[in-house]
């Protein structure tokens, strides 16, 4: 087994230092550890209900002064970040692969995600933000101007498999927003998080904004929703579900990115090596620990026989490694749990008649938690892997004798994340990509092409969730539109100088008149 050593840009003083950023809990600690090598990283404190709720009373107490900085104050903050993101990059590079066991070509694709986003709202914020000035109630007598208030406190929960981007490319719009962020990360991965807190503060965020929470989800993540003015999750569908329910209760506004079973088409006409390509990289990245990985390949029938045996000689080329530089092709699983649920899902399929091409098993020899890129044929809907989310190295492959009979398959189940088709004829990979129902549909691309538009919102539909993050969306949901209609000279109704009959007959007047005029 291979056993690598601590990281090099990452040393215990480093880790005392974000550690104290974390809010300060009673309710005992918790330990988390290295997937590597199943070796502890470190203990910290957990938060009780009422700990949660003293951090978000913290946090709020701070917003008001927060919210009063201009726009471009806090726009050159959040730059200044961006450009130390850039140049400590090593430090957070090591503490991802450390938590997570992700390859550090994975790592920095998170790097390069938050330096985006950072860039981005800071510089587009203010248009996305800007005060709407509307046709009046009485045209020329009544200024009204929409404007965005910040929500007050944002609560965030992220998820293990992306520490950086999950949760830091969340904060960011909502603190230039001008809200506080109390965030709390998974129990695996709290460094990153911490990490990106620290970096912040030193590029000229209080301190006091940005509160880190840590402790069990159905506790502490359930007591962020109770306190919070707006709650972010990224997660599984189930936990979403409740969430969702607990924030209708409280009715407060939530954004939801949850599970996928994300298709690619490879039509007839394809170019074969770009499909292939582009298919190893969208199932295994992140060893297929990915909420927009390709878990089905749908591939038109005249094609497939050479598809799969070109597809397998490039999966079967894949670098399976635990390793502090870039090296690997994909790392281990992140936990003996994680291990477990891949390996039950391949094992139902092989038991109810699936064909395992290539992998197929565990690989104790790289890591304690290393799972070997999976291919498989002849999943059917009886077994777990056709229709639920297997978050791993596996991928099941279909044949399509049509067109409608791929995107028949395309769209079975209710998740709606993201998918891809592979075509030469763009136009008909367009026309395809409109008849899935998906948040996001990348064509001659696995997955990149969508999420990498920062303009452009991303997000689920069905059972994949609701509300999105990047583009406009991604920083207006953290704000409340204000109208604010200003009367001028003549009240809005009925003047003095005038009785309601006379009234109403003058304004009869003027509808019919702006009806003919061809008026909004």
């Amino acid at each position: 087994m291979s056993t690598p050593s601590e990281p090099q840009h990452v040393d215990r003083a480093l880790l005392d230092q974000i550690s104290a950023g974390l809010h300060p809990g009673t309710a005992g600690p918790e330990t988390h550890f290295a997937p590597f090598d199943g070796t502890p990283i470190t203990t910290l404190p957990t938060c009780t209900e009422l700990e949660v709720a003293d951090a978000v009373r913290q946090a709020r107490i701070a917003q008001a002064g927060w919210a009063r900085r201009s726009f471009a104050e806090r726009a050159e903050i959040f730059l200044r970040f961006h450009d130390l993101l850039v140049d400590r990059q090593d430090e957070v590079l090591d503490l991802m692969q450390w938590e997570v066991g992700k390859t550090r070509q994975s790592a920095w694709v998170e790097v390069y995600m938050v330096a985006t986003t950072a860039r981005h709202y800071a510089r587009r914020g203010a248009h996305y933000l800007a005060d709407r000035s509307v046709r009046g109630f009485m045209p020329g007598l009544t200024k009204t101007v929409e404007v965005r208030v910040p929500k007050g406190v944002v609560g965030i929960i992220s998820p293990w498999n992306f520490p950086l981007y999950l949760s830091v490319a969340d904060a960011i719009p909502a603190l230039l927003a001008g809200n506080a962020v109390v965030a709390k990360p998974d129990a695996q991965t709290p460094l990153t998080l911490l990490w990106a807190r620290q970096l912040m503060i030193e590029s000229g965020m209080p301190a006091e904004v940005f509160g880190v929470v840590a402790g069990p989800g159905p506790v502490v993540g359930m007591a962020l929703v109770d306190n919070v003015d707006y709650i972010g999750f990224t997660g599984s569908t189930a936990t979403g579900r409740l969430i969702g329910a607990r924030a209708g209760e409280r009715l407060i506004g939530c954004s939801l990115e949850l599970g996928g079973k994300n298709p690619m088409v490879v039509r007839a006409d394809a170019d074969l090596e770009r499909a292939v390509n582009g298919l190893a990289e969208a199932a295994f990245m992140n060893s297929g620990q990915m909420c927009v990985h390709v878990e089905r390949a749908i591939i038109a029938d005249s094609i497939y026989d050479t598809f799969k045996q070109r597809l397998l000689e490039r999966v079967q080329k894949l670098r399976l490694g635990q390793a502090w530089d870039y090296s690997s092709d994909l790392g281990p699983l992140v936990s003996a749990k994680q291990l477990t649920n891949v390996s039950r899902h391949v094992e139902d399929a092989v038991a109810a008649g699936a064909t395992v091409l290539t992998g197929g098993e565990p690989r104790p020899e790289v890591g304690p938690f290393a799972y070997a890129p999976t291919v498989l044929e002849g999943v059917t809907p009886q077994m777990a892997a056709y229709g639920n989310e297997t978050f791993g190295p596996v991928l099941s492959l279909y044949r399509a004798g049509s067109d409608d009979e791929a995107l028949a398959l395309a769209n079975e189940g209710n998740y709606g994340l993201s998918a891809s088709v592979y075509s030469r004829d763009t136009e008909a990979a367009d026309t395809m990509a409109r008849g899935i129902r998906a948040g996001s549909v990348n064509i001659n691309d696995g997955f990149a092409a969508a999420i990498g538009s920062i303009e452009a919102s991303m997000g689920g539909m069905g059972d994949s969730g609701l509300g999105r993050r990047q583009g406009p969306d991604g920083i207006r949901k953290y704000t409340e539109p204000q109208t604010i209609a200003n009367q001028r000279l003549l009240p809005a109704g009925v003047p003095p100088f005038l009785s309601s009959a006379a009234f109403i007959k003058i304004s009869n007047g003027q509808l019919r008149l702006l009806r003919k005029m061809g008026a909004r």
